[in-house]
């Protein structure tokens, strides 16, 4: 492993102050201002991508307090948003006073200070937008293996690209406190879906319902050619941008043995169908429209969408995840 840089160092020296902070307290107390004079604020916690809501604070005159006790710091979200349709401010928390600023008017950042932990995710993220492509996850595992935003990081922006190698070698450099953590867990099982999941192997099947209500299975579409096992929703940006390449794909090769079989990880039908009208996507539609629960999302470990597999006429996988020309390209090879 290459010298790890100063910025990977001085995110271990805040982990450090983090971990003294939080010896020195037991509870936690945030202390909120807000440029909304009057209303309800609310506090999530994480889970599987999904925030829920978990306590609730009035605004006062712009002002707002939490208290509460965690037993290790974690990820939590503020918004004002009772329905819960909305991304919360993030927040990492720990046993420490913490000071939160909201201006509504900014959408994606809170100013928060006094949680060593979430100036360490700050961190992260001013670093890995700098670096893009080039930032080393397992570097910045190895200068803070104890710290919870290792372990989420790892989870939530890395565990979609990774092979099933790469996210067992990085998890082993995270420290064991953290191995019973949600987001261990979860790539932990991450790693053993993959496993049954490589090119070669025979895709899993299931049922869910079409939007009449109708149980569809998988293995229902196969036998006749190859098919496109594709997982989007209405509200995902880049599949409704990758939308038009599979239509485009679809109808050029659908007479000679192509389909789709489309999974939405929606949450409501209406969103659902809406999505299907406005794309023109013509094919095979199933969701149980349970958003990051879809079991058949979780059957194939999808963490990210657009996500696909290519499936031959008996089910077994033969590419995942092909983009944009990439997925006419193959079948011009596949089909006759």
């Amino acid at each position: 492993m290459k010298k790890l840089s100063l910025v990977f160092v001085l995110m271990t020296l805040l982990m450090a102050s983090a971990c003294k902070n939080a010896s020195e307290s037991s509870t936690y107390t945030i202390s909120g201002e807000i440029n909304v004079e009057s209303g309800v604020i609310y506090l999530q916690d994480f889970h599987n991508k999904m925030f829920a809501i978990t306590d609730s604070a009035v605004i006062d005159n712009g002002k707002f307090t939490f208290t509460g006790s965690l037993e290790r710091p974690d990820l939590f979200g503020l918004t004002l948003d009772r329905d819960e349709t909305f991304s919360p401010y993030y927040i990492f928390l720990e046993n420490s006073p913490v000071t939160v600023k909201i201006d509504v008017q900014d959408t994606q950042r809170a100013e928060i200070t006094g949680s060593s932990v979430n100036d360490l995710y700050v961190s992260y993220q001013k670093s890995a937008g700098a670096e893009g492509d080039g930032f080393r996850i397992d570097e910045f595992i190895a200068a803070n293996p104890a710290s919870i935003v290792s372990a989420y990081v790892l989870y939530r922006d890395f565990s979609y690209r990774l092979s099933k190698e790469e996210i067992d070698s990085n998890v082993k450099l995270l420290d064991p406190s953290l191995y019973d953590t949600q987001y261990v867990k979860l790539l932990n099982d991450l790693s053993a879906l993959l496993e049954n999941l490589a090119i070669g192997k025979k895709a899993p099947d299931f049922s869910l319902p079409d939007p009449e209500g109708n149980n569809v299975s998988l293995s229902d579409r196969l036998g006749k050619g190859y098919v496109l096992l594709d997982f989007w929703a209405s509200w995902c940006g880049p599949c409704r941008r990758e939308n038009p390449n599979i239509v485009k794909t679809y109808n050029e090769y659908k007479d000679k043995g192509f389909d789709v079989f489309s999974v939405s990880l929606d949450k409501t039908r209406d969103a659902w169908l809406k999505g299907i009208e406005d794309d023109k996507l013509t094919w095979t539609h199933v969701s149980d429209l349970l958003f990051w629960n879809s079991a058949a999302a979780a059957l194939y470990g999808v963490r990210a969408i657009p996500a696909s597999f290519l499936l031959d006429k008996d089910g077994v996988i033969v590419a995942k995840n092909l983009r944009g020309e990439d997925l006419a390209k193959t079948l011009a090879e596949l089909l006759p």
